[in-house]
């Protein structure tokens, strides 16, 4: 967790200083960050189809290990035993 919140607060200290300068930033607009999620959430659409078609139920807890692990990266504290973050 401590990773995730040192990215935020570096990203709003970089904007802070992109206001002062008046400099525009170059990250993505809002709708290619959607476009980028979108393609995230479809890429888990065909392992959890092919899990139903073979006759197996779809649970939360598969969800999590199979499709949260690929949307949200490594997260901290998972399947190492790190609980520091």
């Amino acid at each position: 967790m401590k990773t995730y919140l040192l990215s935020l607060g570096a990203g709003l200290v970089v904007g802070v200083v992109y206001s002062l300068l008046n400099v525009r930033s170059p990250a993505p607009p809002v709708v290619a960050l959607v476009g980028l999620l979108g393609i995230l959430l479809g890429e888990q659409l065909v392992p959890v189809a092919k899990r139903l078609l073979a006759g197996h139920p779809v649970s939360v807890s598969v969800l999590r290990e199979d499709c949260a692990q690929h949307l949200f990266g490594r997260l901290p504290g998972r399947h190492n035993g790190d609980t520091a973050g």
